[in-house]
């Protein structure tokens, strides 16, 4: 029986020390902890496959949490009986279960499911909170760089596109947005 160690970070998550501490405490070599890290466009699983090429029958790998293993309830299920028919048992430090026998698949698959309902309670609850300030004016995003006014002033002097762009340091295609943008909404009219 050997100990291995997974650890993964999520795009909020920007550091795997803790996670990695935890698994030290818990007795894994450090040379035997694989990690992950999701960023907000991409994911690599690599350090989860190489672990699968290394552990055997009998093997038990030491996750912080069930969140860490899969990121949905679906490939959370999917690992644990990937794992499981491998004959290696997983131990999820903080939940304090264990994947061992029937029961501990039971309570890994009922917690899973927990956790996977409350993270889809609170994007729901974050996208009501971002509805509500939109209605109350609030604004998302970069505020803007370019001075709107000056584009439009400049324009309404009879300067082109080309000249604005040089005399105010921007890109052609950003007095274009901007003109476009004004003349939208009506408030300088385009000729």
């Amino acid at each position: 029986m050997r100990i291995f160690g997974y650890a993964r970070a999520s795009a909020s998550q920007q550091s795997l020390d803790i996670q990695i501490k935890a698994l030290e405490a818990a007795g894994v070599e450090a040379g035997r902890i694989f990690t992950d890290r999701v960023t907000s466009n991409h994911f690599d699983q690599d350090g989860l496959a190489l672990l699968q090429t290394k552990v055997q029958q009998g093997d038990i790998v030491f996750i912080t949490k069930l969140d860490r293993l899969g990121r949905n309830i679906a490939e959370l299920i999917q690992l644990i009986n990937t794992f499981d028919e491998m004959g290696v048992s997983l131990r999820f430090l903080d939940d304090g279960i264990c994947s061992e026998g029937a029961t501990g698949k039971v309570i890994v698959a009922v917690l899973s499911a927990v956790i996977q309902a409350e993270r889809q309670r609170i994007s729901e609850r974050t996208l009501e909170g971002r509805i509500e300030a939109r209605e109350k004016g609030v604004k998302f995003g970069r505020k803007p760089t370019v001075d709107r006014g000056k584009v439009k002033a400049l324009r309404v002097q009879g300067l082109g596109a080309t000249d604005i762009a040089r005399q105010m340091k921007i890109g052609r295609s950003t007095v274009y947005k901007i003109l476009h943008s004004l003349s939208n909404n009506g408030q300088l009219k385009m000729t």
